[in-house]
């Protein structure tokens, strides 16, 4: 990271970088909607397609695969490139994947949403390749974790708006919500029985339904389709806006950079306990977020007895409390070595996973919302440990395996819906649905993340000793 003038210093954002810093926050907010508006898709398609959950949790696979496929070639060409570049192509290509709804809504195809959401991620991986270093690089490297944090505070904001889209003009709208409606009150017998039976008896007739009548069915599928596909083509055209605003504007710091990578200097950088460690730890991290954000919807349904709009309600809960958290961890990240902070966070996550496992009702979902206070931190401060005491050009480069660990949201939530499709389990004498025992798998993951935050804490006093 470049140094700057001693009264620059304290500043967490310095005055010439104002302008850069908030137009590349707004970024933030782009990416949070791209990533929250698409979570409760998992359950959705799962109903109208009417497929397994392993398949439907195919949308997060696609959907953050992405984001490995094109971590590391994204970080070559804004590398060669610059900032401003990495930007533009982010944006064409997010535009690109949100338009290919269309055809997917039109063709009533899966395999072309998915197509779509990869797309997409390419755009997100260059838009976050590009973004997270550079914010970094906006002033001294002593306030670099407190500046990131603050525009990861952003991120949340667009995450909400995307929640909100899918609470209000996506789940309510859909004809298949209207049939799980129609299914309960035309069976009051359904009130006396566990929420989890109730959910298989729905699904059974769903499928009943289709196969019957054909015809009307088709017709569900793609009345749904159509408001899925919406807000897609609608963000589509926002992106585009933004992307002709970025061209026209004057940005600092371009990142371009004419030397041959020396890889053996590289990796003799890189390969230290903060970045290995923070990749790794980064992969664990996104994994967790995602399981709890997508599979919200399914606890609520499953184990409350919730609609998917009423359980989506509670994922939109659990967002605010994320974004209240992330601004008042940046504060504390002013009296709290970072390390520290994310493993008293990630211990706190490992509890409350483990209270949506084990305590029944609304007070086993309330511990699942709580788990996003605890996440809120997470992931810009590994970020920011993960790239500490690297220069800038080292920085572009090491950013890529951080946002290539964000696949663990590709895998870890396809390993829960597997586990949602399976059986439950005997734990301590008690009888737990299968749901829950999924969650066993993040409440792992915060396991992973407490480890990495107190050892770097422990790594940072023995090299101060």
């Amino acid at each position: 990271m470049s140094k700057y003038p001693s009264d620059q210093d304290s500043r967490v954002v310095p005055a010439k970088f104002i302008y850069p810093f908030i137009f590349v926050t707004s970024l933030f907010a782009l990416w949070g909607f791209a990533n929250d508006i698409t979570n409760p898709l998992v359950r959705a398609f799962k109903e109208i397609f009417l497929i397994s959950n392993a398949q439907s949790s195919l949308v997060q696979w696609a959907f953050y695969g992405g984001y490995a496929t094109m971590a590391i070639p994204a970080a070559l060409v804004i590398r060669k490139l610059s900032y401003k570049w990495g930007i533009l192509i982010g944006l064409g290509l997010y535009a690109t994947g949100a338009l290919l709804t269309i055809p997917a809504s039109m063709q009533m195809n899966f395999n072309i949403f998915l197509v779509g959401f990869y797309v997409l991620t390419f755009g997100l991986a260059f838009l976050e390749t590009s973004a997270n270093p550079y914010i970094l690089s906006m002033g001294s490297p002593e306030t670099a974790t407190q500046r990131l944090n603050l525009a990861q505070a952003f991120n949340p904001m667009g995450s909400l708006t995307g929640m909100l889209v899918a609470s209000l003009f996506i789940l309510p709208n859909l004809k298949v919500a209207e049939f799980r409606s129609a299914e309960i009150n035309a069976h009051p017998e359904y009130k006396e029985m566990l929420p989890s039976q109730v959910d298989g008896l729905i699904s059974k007739s769903l499928e009943d339904f289709a196969s019957a009548n054909p015809a009307p069915h088709l017709e569900m599928v793609k009345h749904d389709l159509n408001v899925v596909m919406i807000p897609y083509a609608t963000i589509a055209i926002v992106v585009l806006l933004v992307l002709v605003l970025f061209s026209f504007s004057k940005m600092p710091n371009t990142g371009h950079e004419e030397d041959p990578i020396r890889l053996s200097h590289l990796l003799k950088r890189l390969w230290n306990f903060h970045y290995v460690g923070g990749v790794i730890a980064q992969t664990f991290y996104v994994g967790a977020q995602i399981m709890c954000w997508t599979f919200i919807i399914h606890y609520g349904m499953t184990l409350v007895g919730l609609s998917a709009a009423q359980a989506q309600n509670y994922n939109i809960a659990a967002m605010v409390i994320f974004l209240t958290s992330r601004f008042i961890c940046t504060f504390l990240l002013k009296y709290l070595n970072p390390g520290v902070l994310l493993g008293m966070l990630a211990i706190g996550g490992v509890t409350l996973t483990l209270g949506a496992v084990l305590i029944h009702g609304m007070p086993g979902l309330y511990c699942l919302i709580g788990v996003s206070a605890c996440m809120s931190l997470m992931f810009p401060t590994i970020y920011s440990i993960a790239l500490d005491g690297l220069s800038s050009n080292h920085a572009k480069l090491g950013s890529a395996g951080l946002i290539f660990a964000i696949v663990g949201g590709a895998f870890m939530p396809r390993m829960q819906g597997a586990m949602i499709d399976g059986e439950g389990m005997e734990f301590l004498g008690r009888s737990l649905e299968s749901i829950r025992v999924s969650f066993f798998l993040p409440a792992i993951c915060f396991v992973v993340i407490a480890c990495y935050g107190f050892l770097c804490n422990r790594i940072e006093r023995v090299a101060h000793h």
